[in-house]
């Protein structure tokens, strides 16, 4: 016998979810106008008034779309971002700045950082293991949040062996120039393989907070850890995004 599973979300989630996935996926492009209030009801199995309008107000509140008094609600120039990890990989060169923003200016986008934090700290079990730390042995945490044309698109909270760190910048308060690869491989860890773990998971208030992010809206959680010579593992980042903004492409030669 078949399994009956009901949707439990209320009417206008449903609906926010079918327009958002119209619009993350292509369906409706940017500039596009929605059909009026009244041909919205009618498409949605005659929902009322008060429902498109719930659900209109949430993808406004996510970017999506903009309300223009007297002529409709239209599309936003901001469909879902591609990110290419592999991208990031290169330390950059003496002088050069993070590869993150090169990125972003071939793109016609300004990147920028903003570090929010540098601590000592007992890491997370996952991170203290990925580290293959000692029982009790400390990290350095430095904690920061990515933006594109002052739009904060990433929480990056990135964790290396103390001893590692220890008489560097890492430990200072203060960006670095090229970012911390750059620095590592300065000091003879180059970088030489990345491993990703990507989840979607629901936002801590932390994140909620440093992202701006909507009501409701869940967040793409990326574990990396950074390998360098004989394996030995440098760096463990955990890099947050919002799900509605950005989706992970990645290049697997066959």
């Amino acid at each position: 016998m078949a399994r009956e599973f009901k949707d439990p979300r209320s009417p206008h989630q449903k609906i926010a979810a079918e327009v958002r996935r119209q619009i993350t996926r292509g369906d409706l492009e940017p500039g596009s106008k929605l059909g009026s209030t009244a041909e919205l009801m009618e498409q949605y199995g005659g929902v009322a008034n008060t429902t498109i309008q719930k659900a209109l107000q949430m993808l406004k509140a996510e970017g999506l779309l903009e309300g223009m008094p007297g002529k409709g609600v239209f599309v936003r120039q901001h469909a879902q971002q591609p990110i290419e990890p592999v991208t990031f990989m290169k330390p950059a060169e003496p002088g050069e700045p993070y590869p993150w923003m090169t990125e972003a200016a071939k793109r016609q986008q300004v990147g920028r950082s903003q570090l929010l934090d540098v601590e000592v700290v007992r890491p997370p079990k996952e991170v203290a293991e990925a580290l293959e730390l000692e029982d009790g042995e400390q990290a350095v945490l430095r904690k920061q949040v990515l933006f594109l044309d002052d739009e904060p698109t990433e929480l990056t909270r990135s964790y290396y062996p103390l001893g590692l760190a220890e008489g560097t910048q890492m430990l200072e308060k203060k960006r670095i120039r090229g970012g911390t690869p750059a620095l590592l491989n300065s000091l003879g860890f180059p970088p030489r393989e990345f491993v990703d773990e990507l989840s979607a998971e629901i936002p801590t208030e932390e994140e909620v907070a440093a992202l701006e992010l909507p009501k409701d809206m869940p967040v793409l959680v990326a574990f990396r850890v950074v390998y360098s010579d004989d394996r030995r593992p440098i760096e463990v980042t955990l890099m947050t995004k919002a799900a509605h903004r950005y989706r992970m492409r990645y290049r697997i030669p066959v």
